[in-house]
């Protein structure tokens, strides 16, 4: 029987708890989503609850019930949809598919010679077929990598920065207005100069690769120089807007009237890790070319 399989409690307790998120997720998705989506995260539920049910039955481990960590990854994710709208929808399904596959590729490649490798084989089927049909036929088109480069850069950077700030303005003023006060008026320049940022390096991008093509076409050579399909003002705005979500986490603390002048870092760090664990995970979307 599978249920007498010799299992790893913590990998276990990972399966089931990821595909209990995943689930949570697409029924969370639903309710911010248009009709249309709707059939599309229905199927992808019901793929989600026969997973869940099958790892449940395999390790014999019936969780309910999202720990900590997940219940405000979960949180997180749903924010910065209802902020992006389907944008983010689009990118928050590529992600969950992606790291789907490549975590049970993984555990394939290591089980695959005992039960547990099994077991996996027909989670994987799923994946490759039913899964990724669904959220292909949900996006319509292939996610933007420099798109999601923007998002995660936002978020990642209001978030670390504006923690740090919060910190040190309890520390230099203990008074949560003043705190609060400094912490916007940082937030917003920050913003502002994220965004310049970007406008000014894809803008001088996009130059250098017109001249170098339209050079090309005058010297009647062939060029392997692509035109730049990202626009700098729709970057630079994509950029702003993360950071500025990624900054009002630390601030929220402050707004529900937090006086203390020790921060509690762990909780909002760990948000940071996640951005930065999901661009490490998918290092080809991170880079300004799309490059591996």
């Amino acid at each position: 029987m599978a249920i007498a399989y010799q299992h790893d409690p913590k990998l276990a307790q990972q399966l089931v708890l990821d595909e209990l998120f995943d689930l949570s997720l697409y029924k969370a998705l639903r309710s911010v989503t248009q009709p249309d989506v709707h059939h599309t995260l229905d199927e992808l539920i019901k793929v989600e609850t026969s997973h869940l049910a099958f790892w449940q039955k395999f390790f014999n481990l019936n969780l309910d019930e999202l720990n900590l960590g997940r219940r405000i990854k979960l949180s997180f994710m749903m924010l910065v949809c209802k902020i992006f709208g389907s944008i983010a929808v689009h990118l928050v399904l590529e992600a969950i598919e992606v790291h789907g596959v490549r975590k049970y590729l993984a555990l394939w490649r290591e089980y695959q010679d005992k039960p547990l490798g099994e077991a996996l084989r027909g989670i994987l089927m799923d994946e490759f077929k039913h899964e990724d049909l669904l959220v292909t036929e949900l996006t319509k088109r292939k996610i933007n990598p420099e798109r999601i480069r923007n998002v995660f850069l936002g978020l990642n950077d209001g978030l670390v920065e504006i923690l740090g700030a919060v910190s040190g303005f309890f520390g230099a003023f203990g008074s949560a207005r003043l705190v609060l006060v400094a912490t916007l008026t940082t937030a917003v320049a920050g913003a502002l100069s994220m965004a310049a940022g970007s406008f000014l390096a894809l803008n001088s991008e996009k130059e250098v690769k017109t001249t170098e093509i339209a050079r090309k076409i005058f010297l009647e050579e062939e060029s392997d120089v692509t035109p730049m399909e990202e626009s700098p003002l729709g970057s630079a705005v994509m950029v702003g807007m993360a950071y500025i979500t990624g900054a009002l986490v630390p601030v929220l603390p402050v707004l529900v009237g937090a006086k203390a002048r020790s921060f509690p870092f762990s909780p909002l760090a760990s948000w940071s890790f996640s951005s930065q664990q999901f661009c490490h995970s998918y290092p080809a979307w991170t880079s300004n070319d799309g490059s591996s």
